[in-house]
């Protein structure tokens, strides 16, 4: 029986670091609010929407409207879909509220799959990023399956999620 447990650990980046860290929220947070609204619209006139059709007709508009999602890694235009489509999928069973727009600077995140990062020692390695320089080590020896950035008060954090077999601690 495998289990996953998340690691959260406070990250020492660079301002070149940072400012990768804030367009990738902000690619995180325009695609989620882009993604809501279109839902909202295409359920309103009758249709059926989904995650994937909303996707599909983002990456059609992506290179004219939003060239700029280029620069950051690939899961922060992609995962919001996937996350909205949850969202969706708990508010309908009644299990959650209705999904919210994103607002600028609360909650600040982004995932990354874990083909886009590597973890060795107390550094942490996405591409189009020199490594950045974590604060502690990973208490878990496992498969690494993602990753999530996120920004609290000023500070950045990186929750490491990892897959085990057993309980160890490394």
């Amino acid at each position: 029986m495998s289990v996953i447990l998340t690691h959260k650990i406070c990250l020492a980046p660079t301002f070149k670091q940072e400012e990768y860290f804030r367009k990738a929220c902000g690619t995180a947070r325009v695609t989620k609010n882009w993604a809501l609204n279109e839902w909202q619209k295409q359920y309103e006139s009758g249709l059926k929407p989904t995650a994937l059709k909303l996707k599909k007709r983002f990456n059609a508009l992506k290179p004219v409207d939003f060239p700029w999602t280029y620069d950051v890694t690939k899961y922060a235009n992609q995962q919001p879909f996937i996350f909205l489509q949850t969202a969706f999928n708990r508010f309908f069973n009644g299990t959650s509220s209705y999904p919210q727009f994103k607002k600028k600077g609360h909650h600040d995140s982004f995932y990354i799959g874990n083909d886009q990062f590597k973890v060795s020692g107390s550094r942490l390695k996405i591409p189009k990023l020199s490594a950045i320089k974590r604060h502690e080590t990973l208490r878990f020896c496992g498969e690494l399956v993602s990753a999530t950035i996120s920004r609290v008060a000023d500070k950045w954090f990186v929750s490491l999620s990892v897959k085990l077999e057993s309980v160890e601690i490394c």
